[in-house]
C-alpha cells in the first residue's frame, strides 16, 4: 500500500498483541512491517502504525478511527468484536445522522466509531479529530490550515451546527477533508470532556527529500512546539511525525539500523544527509 500520510497509535510494549487483535477483528489485514518497535498494518485500504513507545502516553478519545461498515451485518459484527475487553462510548443504535451507529473503545484504549453507511472511497477507515472544550469552534480553522499546508488537499464536506444550537455562526459540527492520499474527519463537541490531543495518537508524514521535510516541519510546527526524532505538535495540539521516506529502508538494514537510530536520537528535525552517512 503506497500512502505517504497515515495514523500512528502509541502502545506500551503491546503493539504486537494489538496487531494480532486487529487482524482477528478486521480480517484481510496485511502486515507491512513487524519489528520490536513498530507494527505496520494495512487494513481496509488504510495504513496504520502501532508504535511501542513505552508508558509515557496512551491513546486519547480526541482521535478515533471511523469505520464505514457498509451494512448492518458488518457493523453488528465489528461492534461485538471490538467490545471484547473494551467499553461503550455510544451504544449501537439509531441516531439523528444515521440509522445505525456506535462508538467503542477497545481493550487497548483505541477509539472506533462505527457507521452502517459506506463511504465513496476505497479508504474505509478514516482517522477523526474531535475538537472539544476551548477548541470546539476550531474545526473549520484547523481544516483550512491543514488544507493550505498539505499537497493534494481537498475539503469534501462541511456540516455546520443548526441555527438553534446557540453556537457561533458557521461553527462546524462535522467536516471531512483529504490531505495528500488520506481522508480525515473532524468533529466538534459543545460538551466538556476530560481529554485532548496527545502524542498517544499522531500522524506520520513521509517526505521524499529534505525540502519537503523542511516545509512540513516549519509550517505544521508554527504556533505549536517541536520535539525530538521528527515529532512536533501543531497549534491545535495534534501530533505529527515528519520523516524521510528512506528511513524505512535504512532501518531494514540490521547492520546499519543501530547507527541510524543513534543519529536521529540526536535530532529534532530529521536531516537526511546525516542519516545516509550514519
Amino acid at each position: 500500500m503506497n500512502t505517504s500520510l497515515y495514523p500512528c497509535i502509541w502502545f506500551d510494549q503491546n503493539a504486537r498483541e494489538a496487531a494480532d487483535f486487529y487482524k482477528t477483528v478486521f480480517g484481510g489485514v496485511e502486515v507491512l512491517q513487524d519489528t520490536p518497535m513498530v507494527q505496520m498494518l494495512a487494513l481496509r485500504r488504510a495504513r496504520l502504525m502501532l508504535l511501542n513507545g513505552g508508558p509515557n502516553y496512551r491513546p486519547t478519545s480526541a482521535v478515533s478511527y471511523f469505520v464505514y461498515c457498509g451494512g448492518e451485518a458488518e457493523i453488528d459484527r465489528l461492534y461485538a468484536a471490538l467490545l471484547e475487553g473494551g467499553r461503550v462510548m455510544m451504544p449501537l443504535g439509531s441516531y439523528d445522522w444515521t440509522t445505525r451507529y456506535a462508538w467503542v473503545v477497545d481493550r487497548f484504549g483505541v477509539n472506533w466509531p462505527l457507521d452502517v453507511d459506506d463511504i465513496r472511497s476505497t479508504q474505509k477507515i478514516v482517522p477523526s479529530l474531535l475538537f472539544a472544550n476551548a477548541k470546539g469552534a476550531m474545526v473549520k480553522e484547523a481544516m483550512t490550515t491543514y488544507a493550505g499546508i498539505f499537497d493534494n488537499s481537498l475539503i469534501l464536506l462541511e456540516a455546520p451546527y443548526p441555527e438553534t444550537s446557540g453556537m457561533a455562526p458557521d461553527t462546524l459540527l462535522f467536516a471531512q477533508f483529504r490531505l495528500r492520499d488520506c481522508i480525515f474527519n473532524a468533529m466538534s463537541s459543545p460538551l466538556e470532556h476530560d481529554f485532548d490531543f496527545t502524542p498517544g495518537n499522531s500522524f506520520v508524514i513521509e517526505c521524499a527529500d529534505q525540502t519537503e521535510i523542511d516545509r512540513y516541519w516549519d509550517q505544521l510546527g508554527q504556533g505549536g512546539h517541536y520535539d525530538q526524532c521528527g515529532w512536533l505538535t501543531d497549534a491545535y495540539g495534534v501530533s505529527w511525525q515528519v520523516i524521510p521516506t528512506v528511513l524505512s529502508e535504512l532501518m531494514a538494514d540490521p547492520e546499519r539500523a543501530p547507527r541510524v537510530v543513534d543519529a536521529f536520537l540526536k535530532m529534532k528535525k530529521f536531516e537526511i544527509d546525516a542519516l545516509l552517512s550514519a
